[in-house]
């Protein structure tokens, strides 16, 4: 019962978390909020910087990707390093958005934002967020905005116009997903931007805005065993490595956390994981500790963590018969013979093994053979940043849908294995040769 009552409280944590991130501009802003919180000092890139044995820094990049780090208070052996993404699939206006239909009705012109599932936008509560620039006195300054009330719908067509609907139906984004605004001519996005952010329409000199699903999270199932929520991928393995960063303090590593924007897109920007930021700020703390980077990355391990797809209890013949976890039963180790993923059985026996020590359970996920799969940012990021490497992820269902399910206990699970990932002593022999140190829970 006492487990139980932690998972749904950490999910409940989790699901405030999603509700207040409906982008990835204000993920990175709450998740710096946490780190500034818990003491951390944030660092400009373009600055000097001068490290502190055991002191906490973080960085952000285009306000949507986070790094943060804990130096040990003795030189730092390796790096132990999570990393997640903070962008999940949606719809982002264009720069001339408003798109007139009969002269009467305003809708917003969309372009799609990673792989979603379409249909399942429609006919539900729906708003604008991102971040918008503003310009005053010679200044260019950011700033968040979020319009939090129920402003939009993409309305699906009526059964008796689509007698076909049921039967399969592809939607064109450019025809059917379309928001509907506004009736009347009066209408501009920009106003309703400088109302939200209490300056005036001439201040706004840019923004980046998306379609968000307005609908809460909520604790679902006869014993609240599931959630539902939007975002669930890859706001939760945000949250759950944060937290676990957040509780282990570091012992002979330097601790990263990393969250990287555009891995929906493929990752190659200035701030997604095939960038060279986090290769970058490794290289700034090497040289501020006095170490060797390629010494350093060879005694080092990563967790990227990006959620899993669970057996789907309607549609079991799309999972591999041996290899497809369950929701709320532990940590999934995601492999792949293309190294879509980065594990490998030596990374995945290290991290089963912290796992165990830490009592989380532990799930394997592999796509049935004559089905491609999804890949992640662990393998892009690894060309730049080379070292022993796992992906994991949560069991979930419905995944890039605009409402997602996850199991409840699996909070609790991603945080206590994040915990101990921290908290361990990893030793490097030599190749495939390792030791951990990491006391079993009590």
């Amino acid at each position: 019962m006492r487990d139980e009552i932690l998972s749904i409280e950490a999910t409940k944590q989790l699901l405030q978390f999603i509700d207040r991130s409906p982008t990835a501009f204000h993920a990175v802003e709450n998740a710096a909020a946490l780190l500034e919180n818990a003491g951390f000092l944030r660092l400009n890139e373009v600055d000097e910087w001068k490290l502190e044995a055991g002191k906490d820094y973080y960085i952000t990049r285009n306000q949507s990707t986070i790094l943060a780090f804990r130096m040990p208070k003795a030189t730092p052996k390796n790096f132990l390093i999570a990393a997640s993404h903070t962008d999940s699939p949606m719809f982002k206006l264009k720069n001339e958005c408003i798109a007139p239909a009969f002269d009467r009705y305003q809708r917003l012109n969309t372009e799609v934002y990673g792989g979603t599932i379409l249909s399942s936008w429609l006919d539900r509560p729906l708003s604008l967020a991102g971040r918008v620039i503003l310009h005053k006195d010679g200044n260019f300054a950011t700033k968040t905005v979020q319009i939090d009330r129920d402003l939009l719908v993409i309305p699906n067509v009526a059964i008796h116009f689509n007698r076909s609907i049921n039967s399969g139906f592809t939607y064109n984004p450019a025809v059917d997903m379309l928001p509907l605004m506004s009736i009347g001519k009066d209408v501009s996005v920009k106003k309703l931007l400088a109302e939200e952010l209490g300056c005036n329409e001439d201040e706004i000199a840019g923004s980046d805005l998306y379609v968000y699903n307005r609908m809460k999270g909520t604790l679902l199932g006869a014993s609240q065993e599931f959630f539902s929520a939007p975002r669930i991928d890859n706001l939760m393995c945000v949250w759950g490595t944060l937290q676990g960063f957040l509780q282990a303090e570091p012992r002979e590593s330097v601790n990263v956390f990393f969250a990287a924007d555009n891995e929906e897109t493929g990752s190659a920007t200035k701030q997604g994981a095939g960038s060279v930021m986090m290769s970058d700020i490794i290289n700034r703390i090497c040289e501020a500790t006095g170490t060797d980077r390629r010494r350093m990355l060879a005694a080092s391990m990563m967790v990227s963590a990006d959620n899993a797809h669970a057996k789907h209890p309607n549609h079991p013949e799309m999972s591999d018969a041996q290899n497809a976890p369950h929701m709320g039963c532990g940590v999934v180790i995601k492999s792949n013979a293309a190294q879509k993923y980065t594990t490998d059985a030596v990374s995945a026996t290290i991290f089963a093994e912290i796992c165990r020590r830490s009592d989380v359970p532990v799930q394997y996920f592999a796509n049935r053979s004559d089905m491609g799969g999804g890949s992640t940012l662990g393998s892009i990021s690894n060309t730049l940043v080379p070292l022993m490497s796992v992906d994991i992820g949560m069991a979930q269902l419905a995944m890039h849908s605009a409402y997602e399910t996850a199991g409840t206990a699996d909070t609790a699970h991603l945080i206590a294995a994040m915990q101990g990932f921290y908290r361990c002593v990893l030793h490097s022999q030599g190749d495939g040769d390792l030791s951990i140190d990491l006391p079993d829970v009590q």
